[in-house]
């Protein structure tokens, strides 16, 4: 079953989250891309999203996209620990959870910082990242 997300590769809120995520998913279910780079750009081409914009992160399941605070719990409900508890959050509308994710989004680099480059994971994780 493929499970892809994409992600912001210069913003450290982001590269913290992947590797929550990382960490959360022992049997490795979840594969990485970064948005910026030539496999994460392939496949916003291919799923006809904006390959400029890297707003939002972007979870495929099945090739089902999904964005946002879509995106977030998706992926928190397949995670080890309580925090698939957290996909009862899916009940509220999405426009008023995507104010949250939005304004997360919107100020990342400013509170969380960027990074000049990409961490250099393990070889074990790193044939978990598309190439």
């Amino acid at each position: 079953m493929e499970r892809i997300i994409l992600f912001d590769g210069v913003c450290n809120f982001c590269d913290g989250a992947v590797q929550f995520i990382i960490k959360r998913d022992p049997k490795a279910h979840f594969s990485f891309a970064s948005l910026q780079s030539k496999p994460g750009q392939n496949l916003l081409i291919k799923w006809e999203l904006p390959t400029d914009t890297f707003n939002s992160m972007v979870y495929v399941k099945e090739n089902r996209v999904y964005m946002k605070s879509t995106a977030a719990l998706k992926i928190a409900r397949e995670l080890k620990g309580f925090w698939p508890l957290l996909y009862v959050l899916i009940l509220i509308p999405k426009p008023i959870r995507d104010i949250a994710y939005d304004l997360i989004a919107k100020n990342r680099y400013k509170w969380f910082g960027q990074k000049d480059e990409c961490m250099v994971p393990s070889p074990d994780v790193r044939k978990r990242f598309l190439s």
